[in-house]
């Protein structure tokens, strides 16, 4: 019996309700399923428009809402509240969402997607959890991030001193993305080249919101040691990885922060390791306006390691 379109939620041990959506109505037989964990201060909802690309070619797709993102609320219920813990937690969140995945599609590879900030958390599953997926692809991911110790401290004080305020500090930071882009304005252009698409974003109430400041320290922390060669050298090393990114992506840093993530992946040992980098393109790839040849680029990689 195949599974039915819908939105759902399950409870974690910590007793919180993870909300997630599946798009299941596959043409065809279906091939595989595909496991999204989205960015920073956006939702699932987002990609219906590339989950039903990937259904019209043989792809079941499933992705949920972070904890304090979307419909996925905790403690105060206010976006950007992921609780305590929040990096550890989303990671075993996007665990337990593939244990579902498996048991509903059996005998099926299952690949996980992340982008942007979803990118660093896949990162890190791969990991903890690289066994229980059959690949991985990053999209819009960096991998350098050192960040000195009074940093991490500032950030860490902050969390303990006022742990649900809006983090300034993680809000100044995404200020400078759109800096190369206009001058001296605040925004989003940064997202996307199209500006029906960066509208779309801005218009969009479970969009663009503040981290917390303990979801801010949770998160700068977790990057920190997502980078650690102890952590790095656990990634399986026949794991098919895809990287792909805007050469105008001010997250990666116009490429030459993933160009390091690449290399040491190669020092791994990573046999099954592609990359693609997009001229011009920004940040989210999957509404550029060269949508259409990326998506086209994902289904060819996700139909050549089937």
């Amino acid at each position: 019996m195949k599974a039915e379109d819908g939105s759902f939620n399950f409870a974690t041990a910590d007793g919180t309700k993870i909300f997630y959506r599946r798009w299941a109505d596959v043409s065809g037989q279906c091939k595989g399923a595909v496991q999204i964990a989205h960015g920073a201060a956006e939702h699932s909802g987002r990609y219906e428009r590339f989950a039903r690309f990937l259904n019209d070619n043989g792809y079941a797709v499933y992705a949920n809402d972070h904890r304090g993102h979307g419909r996925t609320r905790v403690r105060s219920g206010e976006l950007g509240d992921a609780g305590p813990d929040a990096w550890n937690r989303i990671v075993g969140d996007a665990r337990e969402l593939t244990d579902r995945v498996r048991g509903e599609n059996p005998r099926r590879p299952i690949t996980l997607f992340g982008h942007s900030m979803g990118s660093f958390l896949a990162q890190d599953y791969m990991a903890r959890y690289g066994k229980s997926v059959d690949a991985v692809l990053l999209c819009a991911t960096h991998g350098v991030f050192d960040p000195p110790a009074q940093v991490i401290a500032a950030f860490d004080q902050a969390a303990r001193a006022d742990p649900l305020s809006p983090s300034r500090a993680f809000s100044d930071r995404w200020a400078t993305f759109n800096q190369q882009f206009t001058p001296g304005k605040p925004g989003f252009d940064w997202l996307s080249r199209d500006p029906a698409e960066v509208q779309k974003y801005i218009n969009d109430p479970l969009c663009g919101f503040a981290f917390s400041n303990e979801l801010a320290r949770d998160f700068v922390v977790g990057l920190r040691d997502l980078f650690l060669p102890e952590r790095e050298s656990r990634i399986p090393r026949d794991m098919p990885v895809f990287i792909i990114a805007g050469d105008n992506d001010p997250v990666g840093a116009n490429t030459t922060t993933i160009l390091p993530l690449l290399q040491r992946y190669r020092d791994y040992g990573l046999t099954r390791l592609d990359y693609k980098f997009y001229p011009g393109a920004r940040h989210e790839l999957l509404n550029e306006s060269n949508r259409d040849a990326v998506q086209r680029d994902i289904l060819g990689w996700l139909d050549s390691i089937v």
